[in-house]
């Protein structure tokens, strides 16, 4: 994980400080976590004095915050180094600029968000805030929805190396949610809107930068639905500039790589992709050496691989691999790279396009495997181009021939996502584990009921 800072703020407690605080655009937790209690609170109870003071009418653009007294701040605002420790902040008021302009001396910068810090010092503490508070922080003025808004904060916290990784899975289709391994917090995202085609349709997901990528068909074309954490909306994403589905893709930072799968008419491609979340563009790449679909992409050591998968003229599972190298621009193969069908020979006779792609995750740059058919986590040897059985997968994960099984990095850890089927519904449960050279050590972070069936998922780190 990357590093986190804390600010604390203390404030006196108000009734009813568990209740979920939402504003009209943003993600909000619906609960209060102990972890980041006094944070957590300075906002919910300062939008609650306005909300209170106002007949409980929300804060609307341009409204005036002010907090003032019994407001203290503990941080390392600058990499660890300064301390602060001050009484008596106040929040910038948001004003228009024309009210700006008749206003001279005083505190006129209305974007020093808490004035007493100034916009640099401000920006700083809202950086070690946990992203799951963005959405309260947000609701206090303007200044703060639109600095949320803008995903500056995300941008700096990349450069910073502050990163949280939150799961994000669909169990039900056109449904979503996220789950924050480190508070253990549910959130649900709101429903994707589409046609009947799209939401039976195959289709892949991607997290990259501060969006959700989901890739399906409608009736004529392939789609994307871009979700982003900015603004907790769905909307049409940009085009890819070859559409295809069932390809290998992963993602690091704001970057992503497509690679191989099928294109509407169902040929097998070899091209690959590059997104660029910030730009919102796609940039064709070199060409792998040989086509395929059904395939997983991981990156690693900085280069983004791609293994597995079907064929041109073969029913059989491709057992090799390919390496894009992103400063040199070449791909390279990579023989017996995975190590062939789950399950062993007994498998060998089923379809290749029965079984799920590869169940890949990277920790640490360690490539790790799930075979689902043996319930094994494997890990590659990257010097002898070989497979080791370190243990086993949870007992309760279970797939139909992989499908329906989430097998994931999520910062450190691994993680898996699935569950007992049953009659009329099912139960999810989320299992990590944070590789350390030893036998797997399962932890259940959460379970609740829900389809056991994992249509997608995807791991979001920013």
């Amino acid at each position: 994980m990357g590093n986190k800072g804390r600010v604390s703020f203390q404030l006196v407690k108000l009734e009813n400080s568990n209740n979920m605080l939402e504003g009209p655009s943003y993600l909000v937790s619906r609960e209060l976590p102990s972890s980041c209690e006094q944070e957590s609170k300075w906002i919910y109870n300062t939008h609650r004095v306005m909300e209170l003071s106002n007949n409980k009418r929300p804060l609307a653009d341009g409204e005036e915050l002010t907090l003032r007294k019994a407001c203290k701040l503990s941080d390392a605002v600058l990499g660890g180094e300064a301390v602060m420790d001050l009484n008596g902040l106040s929040l910038s008021p948001a004003k228009d600029q024309s009210n700006d302009q008749h206003h001279e001396g005083g505190n006129s910068d209305s974007s020093s968000l808490i004035s007493q810090l100034g916009r640099d010092n401000s920006i700083s503490c809202l950086l070690r805030c946990s992203r799951s508070d963005y959405g309260s922080i947000a609701s206090l003025n303007k200044n703060f929805r639109s600095l949320i808004r803008g995903g500056e904060l995300y941008t700096l916290r990349r450069k910073m190396d502050i990163v949280e990784h939150w799961v994000y899975f669909s169990c039900n289709l056109l449904e979503w949610e996220a789950f924050d391994p480190d508070r253990r917090r549910w959130m649900h995202l709101p429903r994707m809107t589409s046609n009947d085609c799209f939401m039976c349709s195959d289709k892949e997901s991607l997290a990259v930068g501060t969006e959700l990528l989901v890739f399906g068909k409608e009736i004529t074309s392939h789609v994307i639905y871009r979700y982003s954490i900015l603004t907790n909306t769905w909307s049409s994403g940009t085009e890819m500039n070859t559409p295809r589905c069932l390809f290998g893709s992963a993602s690091r930072g704001e970057i992503a790589i497509l690679a191989g799968g099928c294109d509407p008419r169902g040929n097998i491609l070899n091209s690959a992709e590059l997104y660029n979340s910030e730009r919102g563009t796609w940039l064709t790449l070199p060409s792998m050496n040989k086509p395929r679909k059904m395939c997983s992409g991981v990156f690693m050591d900085g280069k983004f691989y791609v293994i597995g998968g079907i064929g041109v003229g073969d029913p059989k599972q491709l057992t090799g691999g390919e390496v894009y190298d992103l400063e040199k621009r070449t791909w390279t193969e990579i023989p017996n790279m995975f190590p062939g069908r789950n399950g062993g020979a007994g498998a060998a006779e089923a379809p290749a396009a029965a079984e799920a792609p590869p169940l890949l995750a990277v920790v640490n740059n360690i490539l790790y495997a799930a075979d689902y058919a043996e319930k094994e986590v494997r890990r590659y040897d990257k010097e002898k181009n070989v497979w080791v059985a370190v243990g086993r997968l949870p007992e309760r994960a279970v797939s139909m021939n992989g499908w329906g099984l989430a097998f994931r990095a999520c910062g450190d850890r691994l993680i898996v996502i699935g569950g007992p089927r049953a009659l009329g519904g099912g139960t999810i449960e989320l299992n990590s584990w944070v590789p350390d050279g030893s036998s797997p050590q399962w932890d259940l972070l959460a379970r609740k009921p829900s389809g056991s069936f994992v249509y997608n998922c995807a791991v979001m780190g920013c």
